[in-house]
């Protein structure tokens, strides 16, 4: 490591870890389920939520395998999300603003990493005094495979300018776990979207970004 490099760097996932969006998510996806004369229930959600559009509704769902399909249905069920987010004023974790700020404070560089399209995250941003905070953005216009892919963290990582292994992904999802070891980093898993026993190849399993966590993770550098 060069002098004056920083130690690490820190990826979040978007949806679950710095935004509580899971709500808005499944009535999105409910919604579209409707309209398209799908079933779509709590498990559904529960197994898909954090993936790619196109991987929930080919693969999870097996709603269609039809290209055009699979568009309209990803394209209304954002829409549908955006709707809802203009009704809520604040999305934000209740520690992750601090738990972002201290990392800028302490010259450790941060990008936002997600499976999200760039819009719905750019909705969130453009209202907060987060907006300028993130060194790089990585969505889902950016990669050509989601999660459990390593792609986006692989991107994400060379966007901070550092090798995947001085790289450490905050995740909510059992694909997001993968994908952070698959490219190799370490990765802090948050209990706000799955249980605990589901989290379990990630490095360190916590219930949200508290202040704390920086000492430790300062330590594996």
């Amino acid at each position: 490591m060069s002098a004056g490099a920083p130690a690490w760097g820190a990826l979040f996932d978007w949806d679950g870890v710095l935004v509580d969006s899971k709500v808005l998510h499944r009535a999105a996806w409910d919604q579209v389920a409707r309209e398209h004369g799908y079933s779509h229930g709590e498990a559904d959600f529960t197994r898909h939520f954090g993936s790619q559009n196109r991987r929930a509704i080919t693969e999870l769902l097996g709603w269609t395998q039809d290209e055009a399909a699979v568009e309209r249905i990803s394209s209304r069920k954002e829409i549908i999300y955006r709707e809802l987010l203009g009704q809520r004023a604040d999305l934000w974790m209740s520690q992750s603003p601090a738990f972002v700020e201290q990392l800028a404070a302490r010259g450790i560089p941060r990008a936002i990493v997600s499976s999200s399209p760039r819009q719905n995250i750019d909705v969130v941003l453009e209202r907060s005094a987060l907006r300028g905070v993130f060194d790089a953005i990585v969505t889902a216009e950016d990669t050509r495979v989601g999660k459990p892919h390593p792609e986006g963290f692989l991107l994400g990582a060379r966007a901070l300018g550092l090798p995947p292994a001085r790289c450490v992904v905050f995740e909510d999802a059992p694909a997001g776990i993968l994908a952070g070891r698959a490219g190799g980093m370490r990765v802090v898993a948050l209990t706000t979207t799955h249980a605990a026993e589901e989290l379990v190849a990630a490095d360190l399993i916590v219930p949200a970004l508290g202040l704390e966590l920086v000492s430790v993770i300062e330590a594996w550098f």
